[in-house]
């Protein structure tokens, strides 16, 4: 279906550049549009550095207003980015037709000549990462916009992971692409490192690509990919909403722990409410000790212990019994750098520096014990 829109597409150049025209005009297939380069060059006003709302691994995103008014988020692949036609094609072709509420939509892209641009809606008021855990927090957001956060993101996840044809594993869920609308509601973005996931196919070995600081330890340092270092990024990222803090700084505490080590040290020390982050003047404790635990239970060393995102939604939305007992350790990777773990104005780091760190994990990272998913919660009758 891919080839035939491109095909449709490179027809079309044709004849508008036969006919003289400046600018190539939009093709609408279905509700899916092709963009000519000018086009969003006018938008952009020449992709001017005021328009610029962000930057990722693979290029630049600038806010655009198209001809009919629409704001729009146009996201520039880089020259030097490794996502190549092959890659960019793949990506449009995974979201091409996905639709949910916590999922930002793709609205086109454009494919001409060395210019590969993805256009997506606009959501309001940027990432969670700004918004949230940067120098400059200009958003209050009380706990229950940080519930409806975590809870509305981990349902985008498990549709990705359990919904969607085929399932799909985002692979670099981090603050800085979750996004919030004009009501806090979050969506999913930056589909650009997803793999696709056959029925039939349990993990697969693959470059390791995400962000430092939310990496799952099996998949930094053994390449093994499956939906469950989804749902250890997910854990960081819930840590992260409740606390206020970036998992990426890595000094928590006296013992300059990293996040997650350093919230199961006060689980330890019944202290988990220590996390919170100070700006929360008011909450329900018995909702926050909840959300924290079910951080704690996608973050355990062995992945097959972590919860599939389905059963996460349930543990978040209060129709499950938590059963602590069979909770365990948290699996840490840890990187020895002394700028990375000191810097405290770090963003996150690139996990093509992992070739270049030092590494260590919790030893139980291996274990080869099964435990079934289901088995770490209880269903309690409604």
């Amino acid at each position: 279906m891919i080839c035939n829109c491109f095909g449709v597409l490179n027809r079309c150049k044709g004849r508008t550049a036969s006919a003289g025209q400046t600018h190539a005009q939009e093709i609408v297939r279905k509700d899916f549009r092709f963009f000519s380069y000018n086009t969003l060059r006018s938008a952009t006003e020449n992709f001017h550095p005021s328009t610029r709302i962000g930057r990722g691994g693979y290029g630049v995103v600038h806010r655009g207003i198209l001809r009919d008014g629409t704001e729009v988020a146009i996201k520039s692949l880089s020259m030097e980015s490794r996502q190549g036609t092959k890659e960019f094609i793949t990506e449009v072709g995974m979201i091409i037709n996905i639709r949910h509420p916590n999922l930002v939509q793709l609205i086109g892209c454009c494919v001409e000549e060395n210019h590969r641009i993805l256009v997506y809606e606009f959501v309001e008021n940027n990432s969670l990462a700004s918004s949230l855990l940067g120098s400059r927090k200009y958003i209050n957001l009380d706990w229950p916009k940080r519930a409806a956060i975590c809870l509305g993101t981990a349902s985008g996840l498990a549709f990705l992971h359990e919904e969607a044809e085929p399932n799909i594993v985002h692979r670099d869920i981090k603050a800085s692409n979750i996004l919030l609308d004009g009501n806090f509601h979050p969506k999913i973005g930056d589909f650009g490192l997803a793999k696709l996931f056959p029925d039939n196919v349990t993990h697969v070995s693959t470059q390791v690509a995400g962000t430092m600081g939310y990496l799952a330890p099996e998949y930094a340092l053994m390449g093994q990919l499956t939906k469950k270092a989804d749902v250890y990024s997910f854990g960081i990222l819930m840590l992260e909403i409740i606390s206020g803090r970036r998992s990426s700084n890595a000094a928590f505490g006296q013992d300059f722990l990293g996040l997650v080590e350093w919230v199961w040290k006060l689980k330890e020390e019944d202290k988990l409410l220590d996390i919170v982050d100070p700006a929360l003047k008011e909450f329900d404790k018995v909702e926050v000790l909840r959300f924290i635990k079910v951080a704690l239970f996608c973050t355990q060393s062995a992945s097959q212990q972590r919860p599939a995102m389905k059963q996460v939604v349930k543990m978040l939305s209060k129709e499950v019994h938590l059963n602590e007992k069979l909770l365990t350790e948290p699996g840490v990777y840890r990187w020895r750098n002394s700028r990375l773990c000191c810097d405290a104005g770090l963003e996150e780091t690139s996990s093509s520096q992992v070739g270049k760190l030092n590494q260590s994990v919790n030893p139980s990272v291996t274990s080869t014990r099964l435990t079934d998913a289901g088995s770490m919660s209880e269903i309690i009758p409604r």
